[in-house]
């Protein structure tokens, strides 16, 4: 028999977590296959415990426990201790997961032999609003989001991440858990770790899964200034090996809309430059927006995108900056707070 252990970090997540135990719950399994859930609780305030242990109640494969750390990556290493499957699963619960979800992770590991494998992300709104639509209009179009290819449904393949994953358990043996100083990115970084090693992440896009994005726009941008940017930066930092471009240059840009209008006061040639770049980004910014409008039925995204697009990449450059200059007054987050290391796995899987 092969046990798969299912992690799912959660805070706060009353509105969602009932919804994504019952997709879990109704997964496919193959034939010699049993799986355990182990939910991780970071101290909720809201309801989340209470409907996790009612779920746990009528279902003994589902069990609760607590994270005083509070942090998803303290969570999620809290559940690989406690997990004793051959298999880890780590899940999100902002999302829903179709039957066949297991059953295709588990055929591409083992077809591939990967460190790591996942899908691609079918973006959901938030909520049934205007502004949860252009939130998820902005993150799915290579004009906002760059290559992130599990976003835009790239083909199947060698990645550099993919969302949440199916890891072959003895990888967390190998290069260790994952990293508490990060509050946000913890998955990208161990991506990046498991290829940095000589691993393998692994991306098959007929694996899906269904994302609720931000429900409204303002707390989407937000998050992208205060909490998503900024930790790319101390990403970097902490594991240099996961520094992309795709991360970076809304901070190239941000800079660059700041200091080119600093200088066009000065200099008429600046001026002229600076104008054409900002009106070649208009022009894509409207381009993108038509494309978004026609995918989505909404005329309305014709008008607004372009303005959702540069408060987008506005937000998350000042993020890319805020998070640099912390780094170089030395009162980042992660150079405050003591490095707890990245332990490896105490338990063993359980074998075939």
């Amino acid at each position: 028999m092969t046990l798969v252990s299912i992690i799912i970090p959660c805070r706060n997540e009353e509105r969602f977590i009932e919804q994504c135990l019952a997709s879990v719950l109704s997964f496919e399994l193959p034939s010699g296959v049993e799986i355990e859930v182990v939910v991780v609780d970071g101290m909720s305030t809201d309801r989340t415990p209470t409907i996790v242990n009612a779920v746990a109640a009528g279902d003994r494969r589902v069990k609760l426990l607590s994270n005083p750390g509070v942090l998803q990556s303290a969570g999620l290493n809290r559940g690989l201790r406690e997990a004793t499957g051959k298999w880890i699963m780590r899940l999100d619960a902002h999302c829903l997961y179709p039957r066949d979800y297991l059953k295709l992770c588990l055929q591409t590991a083992e077809r591939t032999g990967a460190d790591n494998v996942g899908g691609v992300v079918v973006t959901a709104p938030g909520a049934d609003s205007y502004q949860a639509r252009v939130v998820q209009a902005l993150t799915t179009h290579p004009f906002g989001v760059g290559n992130s290819g599990f976003r835009l449904g790239a083909g199947e393949g060698p990645t550099d991440t993919v969302p949440y994953g199916f890891f072959d358990r003895r990888v967390f043996d190998r290069i260790g858990c994952f990293n508490e100083l990060l509050v946000r990115a913890q998955d990208y970084e161990f991506n990046r770790r498991i290829t940095a090693s000589g691993g393998i992440v692994w991306r098959n896009p007929e694996i899906r899964v269904q994302y609720f994005n931000q429900p409204t726009l303002r707390g989407f941008l937000r998050k992208q200034t205060n909490s998503e940017a900024p930790y790319n930066v101390y990403m970097w930092y902490v594991a240099p090996y996961a520094f992309t471009w795709r991360h970076a240059i809304t901070g190239l840009f941000t800079g660059g809309v700041v200091g080119g209008a600093a200088l066009a006061v000065r200099h008429r040639r600046v001026r002229k430059l600076y104008g054409s770049v900002l009106m070649l980004y208009g022009v894509l910014a409207v381009a993108a927006s038509v494309q978004q409008a026609a995918r989505y039925r909404e005329l309305k995204h014709v008008v607004c995108l372009p303005f959702g697009f540069a408060a987008f990449h506005l937000a998350h450059g000042r993020g890319i900056l805020r998070g640099a200059a912390r780094l170089a007054t030395g009162t980042a987050p992660v150079q405050r707070r003591a490095n707890p290391g990245l332990p490896t796995t105490s338990a063993g899987g359980r074998g075939d």
